[in-house]
């Protein structure tokens, strides 16, 4: 009986033999070029039978062997997780530690939270498509994750009235329509914080931030502010620290990690909080930033790459 392979190599012989009717006179091509299809009809429908039949197909793998039969052994890897996966697990943990709650962000928002309630103006650039992606429908994929603090306001918003106050911070993945190089993405990671109390400073947030950066870093850190504007916060700022001597600093560099600022009033009451009452502050940074920065990474593309030889590095 003849193999898959010997008749495949019969079929791919007699178009070799098509090629050659060329030379014949007109009534011997014709002739030969009947024979030669009746047999190549014949040979295609053999193949289609074996490949059809039960015993062409591969024997059952057991998944629970270390290797697969019919595979040339070698030893199964340990998968780990993902970098950036692991780093925000260990940010979260860190604000939870100091009496945080944690809400996740969505991956597709609207008009309203991403631009309505943080106070953005009607004619804003950001509303732009050449800024911010959007789907036909007219849905958003959040550019940041400061989308879901309207959310946050109207959850926790009876701890206020409670006498308590409002604590959280929103981890979640994010969308801009940006030119991809080494130092930027189309897509990547933000980590929020919102909090809001009857006495919430300026002070508090950057002690917050100040802490979460040197348990983060596991030294004490130098920091500073500078003035920034933004239309959800005022006064607003930019957060900078002092190179840490874990990644190499010597007194001699500032490193900006992200925006921050107090809550304006206007956001407050969209969320039904008394801004006369209330007042509060919120800071978001980017999290693939602090993992290059903390592993000496050049280029953020890695993360999205699913390049195995590169998250090897980080498997335990």
């Amino acid at each position: 009986m003849n193999t898959l392979a010997d008749l495949k190599s019969e079929l791919k012989s007699i178009t070799a033999e098509f090629l050659s009717l060329k030379n014949l006179s007109a009534e011997e091509r014709k002739q030969k070029g009947i024979e030669l299809n009746e047999k190549k009809q014949s040979i295609i429908a053999k193949i289609k039978a074996l490949e059809n039949s039960p015993e062409s197909t591969l024997p059952p793998v057991d998944i629970t062997a270390p290797f697969a039969d019919n595979a040339t052994p070698s030893p199964l890897k340990s998968g780990s997780i993902h970098p950036l996966m692991s780093e925000l697990e260990h940010i979260v943990d860190i604000y939870a530690k100091m009496g945080f709650n944690v809400m996740e962000s969505v991956q597709l928002d609207d008009e309203f939270h991403m631009f309505d309630s943080l106070n953005f103006p009607k004619d804003h650039p950001a509303r732009d498509s050449y800024d911010t992606f959007r789907t036909s429908e007219g849905f958003i994929p959040p550019a940041h994750t400061s989308t879901m603090q309207y959310r946050a306001l109207k959850k926790y918003k009876d701890n206020l009235e409670n006498g308590g106050e409002i604590a959280v911070v929103i981890p979640g993945r994010v969308f801009r329509n940006e030119d991809v190089d080494p130092t930027h993405e189309h897509t990547f990671y933000q980590c929020e914080g919102v909090f809001v109390s009857k006495s919430a400073t300026v002070g508090n947030l950057i002690a917050i931030w100040k802490q979460f950066f040197e348990i983060y870093y596991g030294e004490k850190l130098n920091i500073k502010t500078q003035p920034s504007f933004f239309p959800f916060t005022e006064p607003s700022f930019e957060f900078l620290l002092e190179k840490p001597k874990s990644l190499g600093g010597k007194g001699d560099g500032w490193l900006e990690m992200g925006g921050c600022g107090m809550i304006h009033p206007n956001i407050l009451k969209t969320a039904g909080i008394d801004p006369t009452i209330y007042r509060g502050f919120a800071w978001g940074g980017g999290i693939d930033r602090l993992v290059m920065l903390k592993h000496t990474l050049s280029d953020v593309r890695f993360f999205e790459s699913g390049k195995l030889e590169f998250l090897e590095n980080f498997s335990c």
